[in-house]
This record gives C-alpha cells, structure tokens and sequence, in this order.
C-alpha cells in the first residue's frame, strides 16, 4: 500500500540539511503526501536552530493546498533520567515531539544507561514517538523499551535512513524491535529522517522490515492520516483541529 504520512522531516534550519519548507511541501505534492511534520534537531545539537524556531512555529499553516504540516520536534535526549532539550509550555504549542539520542549531546555509554533514558523518556509524558531507536551505537534492552513504549501510548520509529546513509548496522535491531513491539501490543511508525525534501515519504527499507515480522497494519501510523492524527489526539495534543479537512 502507499504510505502517504511522513513524521520525520529537516529543513535548513537545521544547517546539516538542505531544504525548505516550500521544498517539502512541493515534493509532497508530487508524491501523493497527505501529511508530514517539520521535526528539526533540538537546540542543543551545535548546527540546530535556536529555541525560538520552535516557538515561533505557530506562524507556519498546518494546511496547504490540501497537505497537512505538523509542526514539530526532533528532541535531544540529553541523559539517563531521559531528559529532553524542550520543555514546559512550549511543548504543548508542538503538534508531534520526537527523541532519540544523538552523539554530540549524549554521547553513547552502557546498554543499561540507554535502556535507562528511553523508558524514563518514555515515562515523562512528554514525547510522542522515539527515533532510530535501532541505532547499533546505542544498544538496548529491545523487549523492555518495548512494553514500556506499549505500555505509556509511545511510538518506536522505524527509520528508513538507518538503512541507507546513517546508523549502519541498524537493521538487526530494527528487525528486533519491530518484533517487540508486534508482541508488546505496540504502535510503529516508519520515518523517512529527511535531510533534502527528495526523500520525503521514502520507507522502502522500513516496509521491508515491518514486513518482515508481519507486523499489524492497524498498529503502523504511517497508514493514514487520521491514524497518525487520532494517535496525536490520544497523547493530548489539543490543537490538531484545522488537520480535520484531511480525515473528514
């Protein structure tokens, strides 16, 4: 089936990608996208952009020319006790938080302390989905940051640029996680981690993987819009209103 709902997204924002929010909006035009989000790296990353570009995102339209623009956040997770470089209120003005750990601002340590920081992410209420979870630099017990993914309403991503040109070596995990999750009760998502808007809504390896495990389509988010939206909806996102005109 097509998969017309991408989570993972950077703009030039982020100065170690290469294009714009207009750039994305018309690839996703012409690849049949119905909904994406702008998830730039989070201020604590060296080239990401600075807080306010967060904040001030409520200056961004959440629908044009019938595609829908989540505005959102690609966190860092900063520690063992899975603190996120976003916080407070502001969180609540995002439509969709991602986190996963990045090497510049959690630099990889034990299999327990990763372990650690994704269930107390995953605990804290504050993220929606966790990225490239799979990521061979930071092992992790799979089974139990899957119950807990299961358990807290949280999505573990499958991320499609972990197979081509980051994170090599990911997909035995990946493969491993999507499993989990399947046994876990849990939700997939699969994310394109666009660095230039030509990769937007590419999950070529990710559905190799979900395929794979025969993983229940009706627990992969990718699979409409109103799936990923309702998803929104039950984390407590309250502003998602104006995406109605894509599920109606």
């Amino acid at each position: 089936m097509p998969y017309t709902v991408d989570i993972h997204a950077h703009t030039i924002a982020s100065t170690h990608a290469y294009s714009t929010v207009h750039d994305y909006l018309s690839v996703a035009k012409s690849k049949g996208i119905k909904l994406f989000a702008i998830t730039d790296h989070g201020p604590d990353m060296a080239d990401s952009p600075h807080f306010w570009h967060f904040v001030n995102m409520r200056v961004l339209p959440r629908v044009v020319d019938g595609i829908g623009l989540l505005r959102g956040i690609e966190a860092n997770i900063k520690n063992q006790y899975g603190e996120i470089d976003y916080f407070g209120s502001y969180l609540k003005e995002l439509d969709i938080v991602l986190a996963g750990f990045h090497e510049p601002v959690f630099p990889p340590s034990t299999k327990e302390a990763h372990t650690n920081a994704l269930i107390k992410c995953i605990q804290s209420g504050h993220v929606d989905i966790i990225t490239h979870p799979g990521n061979p630099s930071y092992p992790i017990d799979i089974n139990k940051v899957a119950r807990a993914a299961a358990e807290h309403n949280v999505a573990l991503e499958i991320n499609n640029s972990s197979f081509l040109t980051s994170r090599k070596g990911s997909l035995p995990n990946c493969t491993a996680i999507a499993n989990a999750v399947k046994q876990a009760g849990g939700l997939l998502v699969m994310g394109s981690d666009s660095h230039v808007a030509f990769s937007l809504g590419e999950f070529e390896k990710s559905v190799e993987v979900i395929a794979a495990v025969d993983f229940p389509i009706e627990r992969l988010l990718n699979r409409s819009p109103a799936a990923l939206l309702h998803f929104l909806v039950s984390r407590g996102h309250t502003t998602l209103d104006e995406y109605k005109v894509l599920i109606d």
